[in-house]
């Protein structure tokens, strides 16, 4: 690899890193109330309900039963983040990987002085997409945990 395409490979990637942190940032800002919502509400209810159930007249195994039942909520909404996540996460790369793919075929072309013009409007575009999406599902969770704005 030449100087040259070893100096547009790194910048291309910092552009990409650049981007992707565009991405975690809107991800972070519209997620917040649904953590905020987990780590507080979810769990003080938690803490409460599993307080309850520590009694010396209980046996061991009905206190844990009891604990467990109280920790489902929280469980179940960080289950719920952690796979619609997955999936949003699984939809960028797939876009990106695309746009990887265009690049290299350009790349392979003589002559094709734009191949990387054309990846970074293509990376912008798929960025912008999922940037875009990001409030879709952030509602969808927040319908899921009945989380009023």
């Amino acid at each position: 690899m030449d100087h040259i395409a070893a100096a547009e490979e790194r910048l291309v990637n910092e552009r990409l890193r650049q981007k992707l942190n565009e991405v975690n940032a809107a991800a972070q800002s519209h997620l917040a109330g649904v953590q905020d919502h987990i780590n507080f509400t979810l769990q003080q209810a938690y803490f409460k309900c599993a307080y309850e159930c520590f009694d010396r007249r209980k046996k061991y195994d009905e206190i844990s039963n009891c604990v467990e039942h109280c920790s489902a909520p929280v469980v179940n909404a960080q289950n719920l983040v952690e796979t619609e996540m997955a999936k949003f996460q699984e939809k960028i790369g797939r876009a990106l990987r695309v746009c990887q793919d265009k690049y290299e075929d350009a790349k392979s072309h003589p002559n094709n002085n734009s191949a990387i013009d054309d990846l970074e409007s293509c990376v912008n575009q798929s960025v912008q997409d999922s940037i875009n999406l990001i409030p879709h599902v952030a509602g969808k969770l927040k319908t899921y945990l009945s989380i009023k704005d």
